[in-house]
């Protein structure tokens, strides 16, 4: 058989069926009508090894970066990586070029944001190969966003920066005077999955210090944007209490502010924070009457404060309270605003509806936030006795109540001193029996520790989250349930105490505690006659640490710091610090408040505050006034 072909022939033969289908097509398409060919019925794929058609007419088509974010008016290049090296058309949004609304790109890919941008949304660049199909191109999505904003709040210091993101992620804000570095606040997400506004106080700055600040975005897609500078002026804070500070002996104080809260005399703002220079860099005021003291404040992990605004606990047994006299309990965001309240009367209502009888008198001296979210308030609550030995007429004592409430404030756990003290036992200041000062969480086994100052002892109270039984687990103290090692029994015990602080990461076993030992009403060993020569001075306070074991009920005296001619005679706090030290307040050493940072090995002071004339019930050190930031 033969192989030759004949020419002639062949030329006549008919193209194939898929051929003359092909160029059909072709020709339609050229014409402008969107012709959509019958899908085969049984699609070949191509082998592995073998590029799609698209691939192989014209190459695929990278993009960088993929993402981005830019403000009005912003540049940023766009690079593209044909693997057959073609040309690219941009577009923007699909428009070849971009246009003003929604910016432009050139032809090199360099892509420019609207000048002025009026809404803050998310835009695609495409480059694409001409001619080819649709598979030829590649997408990055740019985040447009407007300039943010700033806005005074009621606190002169503090002000609302509020940024729109067109995509989710989260923001911060760094500010400083003179340039936007040195501090910045924490990082807020955007409202809602999609993007949002994030609004964030911005606060600690000195008064009529002009500040520069400006927004940091990160996308959750990996863009990063900086905005525009802000410019803020603080006005002047309501006036506080002078504070003089400074690091001493060539010491490197803890970093952070000083956070003071000042009981006497009246301030237009008893609250305040400091830098460690001593400049004020926020402050909290409230109405009330002269009698209201805010004891104490406390951070929140949310970013607001809790206050308790109240008269002191006694002063119910002496006079009557003026008009206006607040009892309250307050969470108040960094501008001031209360977030929301609880006062004394509605907590005795809510009390009063579980079948409590109560002569309830005010909050006072602590409040406890719980890591479920629960406070523990510390009340006072009287009971009058008809017969109390040793008097002869019917006398009303003044004793303690603890009350746990939920995250809305409905009490489910009460503690009453009359239920678990002997009220014979009264070694200091009676009939004011307990006159408790400060509430401690156990973290390890979730009971409570309590300082009750006319007692000369801390408690530890079987809480158990709101479950226990509010037995007395043990008295720390002269006259307790302890052994004192490393000291003197009973001089060295402390008297009339407050603000006592964990030392230690663990809160129970073998533990460490600091605590202010204000030593009213101490007692000396027989035979000691205090301010004699060669004696002990009757009245001094000393801040101790003391290692506590609750399996052998022995409390060791690790060390004490009683510096010469300092007696403080109520408030204060010993509290350990980040860096290994420990701070204490003196907060009624005469001319003023004595607070110190101490090392913690050689007791030399490190830094030092003063507040000449006023006394700091409570005196703090913060990382900043933000979770989780460090300054």
């Amino acid at each position: 058989m033969s192989t030759n072909r004949n020419p002639a022939r062949d030329s006549k033969r008919k193209l194939p069926r898929a051929i003359i289908f092909t160029l059909a097509l072709a020709m339609l398409s050229g014409c402008g009508y969107e012709v959509k060919p019958l899908a085969p019925a049984a699609p070949q794929q191509p082998p592995p090894s073998v590029p799609p058609p698209s691939a192989t007419q014209g190459g695929t088509v990278a993009l960088s970066p993929r993402y981005a974010a830019l403000g009005q008016g912003a540049s940023l290049q766009f690079n593209a990586t044909v693997t057959s090296g073609a040309s690219v058309v941009w577009l923007v949004n699909g428009v070849a070029g971009g246009n003003s609304t929604s910016g432009t790109v050139d032809a090199n890919g360099k892509y420019t944001a609207p000048a002025v941008l009026t809404s803050s949304e998310n835009i695609t660049v495409t480059a694409e190969l001409p001619g080819s199909s649709q598979t030829n191109f590649a997408n990055s999505v740019v985040s447009l966003i407007q300039p943010g904003v700033i806005t005074d709040t009621l606190n002169p210091q503090v002000v609302i920066y509020s940024i729109y993101l067109p995509a989710p992620g989260n923001v911060h804000i760094d500010f400083g005077p003179g340039s936007p570095s040195g501090f910045e606040t924490w990082s807020q997400p955007t409202s809602a999955p999609t993007g949002g506004m994030v609004s964030i106080f911005v606060a600690g700055m000195r008064a009529q210090s002009a500040y520069l600040m400006q927004a940091q975005v990160t996308l959750n897609d990996g863009a990063t944007f900086t905005d525009t500078l802000q410019t803020f002026t603080p006005g002047t804070p309501p006036a506080t209490a002078t504070v003089d500070a400074s690091a001493q002996n060539g010491g490197t104080p803890q970093p952070g502010i000083e956070m003071f809260d000042t009981t006497r005399p009246v301030e237009a703002a008893r609250v305040f924070a400091t830098d460690l220079a001593g400049n004020v860099i926020w402050t909290y005021a409230y109405s009330g009457s002269p009698l209201d003291i805010v004891q104490p404040i406390k951070f929140l992990s949310n970013g607001h404060f809790l206050v308790q605004i109240s008269y002191a606990s006694s002063t119910s047994l002496h006079q009557q309270l003026p008009p206006n006299t607040l009892d309250e309990v307050r969470e108040i965001d960094l501008a001031g605003n209360t977030i929301r309240s609880l006062t004394m009367q509605n907590l005795a209502a809510a009390l009063a509806a579980k079948g409590y009888t109560l002569d309830l008198g005010s909050f006072h001296h602590d409040v406890l936030p719980l890591p479920n979210g629960h406070l523990v308030l510390l009340c006072s609550v009287s009971q009058t006795y008809p017969h109390l030995t040793g008097f002869v007429r019917p006398i009303k004592v003044l004793g303690d109540l603890l009350v746990d409430v939920d995250q809305n404030f409905n009490p489910d756990w009460v503690w009453n001193s009359f239920d678990h003290l002997d009220v014979n036992r009264h070694p200091y200041l009676f009939p004011d029996w307990t006159h408790s000062n400060a509430l401690l969480y156990s973290v390890d086994d979730h009971n409570l520790l309590l300082s009750v100052r006319h007692q000369n002892w801390i408690l530890k109270i079987d809480f158990n989250d709101a479950n226990g039984t509010g037995n007395i687990l043990w008295r720390l103290g002269e006259g307790g349930d302890f052994q004192l090692n490393g000291g003197s029994d009973p001089i060295d015990w402390f008297y009339a105490q407050h603000g006592p602080g964990y030392f230690s990461p663990n809160t129970t076993g073998i533990f460490t505690l600091g605590v202010m030992d204000n030593g009213d009403d101490r007692i000396f060993p027989a035979g000691t006659t205090c301010g004699a020569l060669n004696a002990p001075p009757c009245l001094y306070s000393a801040a101790d640490v003391l290692q506590v074991d609750e399996s052998h009920m022995v409390a060791t005296l690790i060390s004490r710091y009683a510096p010469a001619s300092i007696y403080s005679f109520y408030g204060g706090n010993v509290d350990s610090l980040a860096n290994g030290d420990y701070e204490v307040d003196f907060c009624s050493a005469s001319p003023g408040a004595l607070v110190q940072e101490l090392n913690s090995n050689t007791q030399q002071i490190v830094w030092q505050a003063t507040t000449p004339g006023t006394d700091q019930y409570r005196a703090f050190r913060l990382p900043s006034l933000y979770p989780g930031v460090q300054w």
